[in-house]
């Protein structure tokens, strides 16, 4: 027997059927088809939600996760930038700039690991980090974002079930997914996403009536035949258009209504998308990616070639600050261990340095990071060697990343999604981490 389900790519209900109904039927689809001693084996989490932390330009393992004996950028002696701390489990350290963290890592897990085999294409290492794939020429695969909404589905209609806070690319999008299983996205925590807010002359009344003509014209044009699926679809967008347009989905992005003190410990623009994340999630959105290095704080961003290294401390500090904050809050309001995090970055860093005294790339070996959840955090997997440039046991791939926050959220990663006739599985042959779960 087959342990995989089927989620077909296109056609058939509308959107709002097609998202309400996609993990109901897809679970109803992996009873009726798995192997159950397969299904024994294959771990399953509680989380219902996930918060994908991006730190693109590749973050330097070595100075941030997995620090090494110090180098000397000046002397070219490779290791590590800076000073490593204690954390909160036992015979772990982390860079002195995620001080913050450090006494929080018991809610963590350190994957020190990952790895795959881009190193000089940034495009390319991040559309694979997003989608767990290499690219390809014959089609587009879904980002993690896009997967998990198809898998898992919205909490509400009311709400989006994807929403990327930052610029929108295709590497974030839902490949053959297609839109039903795309993103929302706003680049400013002060106004929320372009689009959705009303007019200021539209009042409530107006937008009543708007909506009673409406409903007339869909009465008008039905008669007494079923919608064509093509004006189906468009009209199930445009009434969750209308609904995300009210106060509930557009309040989320009131953060003045946050007491000023969480507010700065959150910090400045990236700690203020955490925090908005943390709204998204209490309003029902599935899953957010938030990008980080807004305004290149150090000259590079987390590409740390040259000059950028001298400054990377300020990127880290910010990392540490918001990324502390949100774990704290999340576990004050009792949704940690509904709400996986998950920080990306698409390569790390080698130990030796340039010719300008910073990095260049190295995807061979290196850290990404998962907490809450429901995980069994206060762990780091996997070790490298005394540089952090190979990988001496427990190696987890990409597709093993994929897998194991797929699992995090209730999914098998075994399933299959379709595009059109063709199946393709959720992962690339991941298998979660399995230390992290029971």
């Amino acid at each position: 027997m087959s342990r995989t389900s089927r989620i077909p790519a296109s056609a058939g209900p509308s959107r709002r059927e097609f998202l309400a109904g996609t993990a109901a039927a897809a679970l109803a689809a992996r009873v009726a088809t798995a192997d159950p001693a397969a299904a024994v084996a294959a771990p399953r989490g509680r989380a219902e939600h996930c918060i994908f932390i991006w730190l693109g330009g590749g973050a330097c393992h070595i100075d941030t996760w997995d620090p090494k004996a110090k180098g000397d950028a000046k002397a070219k002696k490779p290791g590590s930038y800076y000073d490593a701390i204690p954390t909160a489990i036992p015979d772990v350290q982390v860079c002195e700039h995620l001080s913050r963290c450090a006494p929080l890592l018991d809610r963590f897990a350190v994957l020190r690991t990952i790895h795959h085999e881009v190193i000089d294409e940034h495009a390319r290492a991040t559309n694979q980090v997003h989608t767990g794939r290499p690219t390809a020429g014959t089609i587009v695969y879904p980002s993690i974002g896009s997967a998990v909404l198809a898998t898992k589905g919205p909490v509400n209609d009311r709400v989006p079930g994807y929403v990327l806070i930052g610029f929108p690319n295709v590497t974030r999008g839902p490949g053959f997914l297609g839109a039903r299983a795309g993103y929302v996205y706003l680049t400013d925590t002060r106004v929320g996403p372009a689009g959705f807010a009303r007019q200021p002359e539209i009042t409530d009344e107006r937008q009543r009536r708007r909506e009673s003509l409406l409903d007339a014209m869909r009465k008008g044009y039905r008669g007494e035949d079923a919608l064509p699926a093509v004006v189906a679809e468009y009209d199930t967008a445009a009434r969750q258009a209308f609904a995300m347009a009210g106060p509930e989905f557009m309040g989320l992005f009131d953060l003045d209504a946050e007491a000023p003190g969480l507010r700065e410990n959150y910090g400045g623009e990236f700690g203020q998308r955490l925090l908005l994340s943390r709204r998204l999630v209490e309003g029902g959105v599935r899953f957010i990616e938030v990008s980080h290095n807004l305004g290149f704080v150090n000259g590079t961003g987390w590409d740390t070639h040259n000059e950028g290294q001298l400054k990377q401390h300020l990127l880290i500090d910010e990392l540490d600050k918001g990324l502390a904050a949100l774990v704290q809050d999340l576990e004050a309001r009792g949704l940690l261990d509904r709400t996986l995090i998950a920080l990306g970055t698409e390569f790390g860093r080698p130990a030796g340095f340039d010719g300008g005294g910073g990095r260049g790339h190295h995807s061979k070996s290196f850290s990404l990071v998962l907490a809450g959840g429901g995980l069994r955090t206060g762990q780091a997997i996997g070790t490298t060697d005394e540089l952090g440039m190979k990988i001496e046991a427990d190696p987890v791939s990409i597709p093993d990343y994929h897998a194991t926050i797929h699992a995090a959220l209730g999914t098998d990663p075994a399933l299959e999604l379709h595009d059109g006739d063709r199946p393709v599985p959720l992962t690339d042959g991941g298998v979660p981490v399995a230390r992290l779960f029971g």
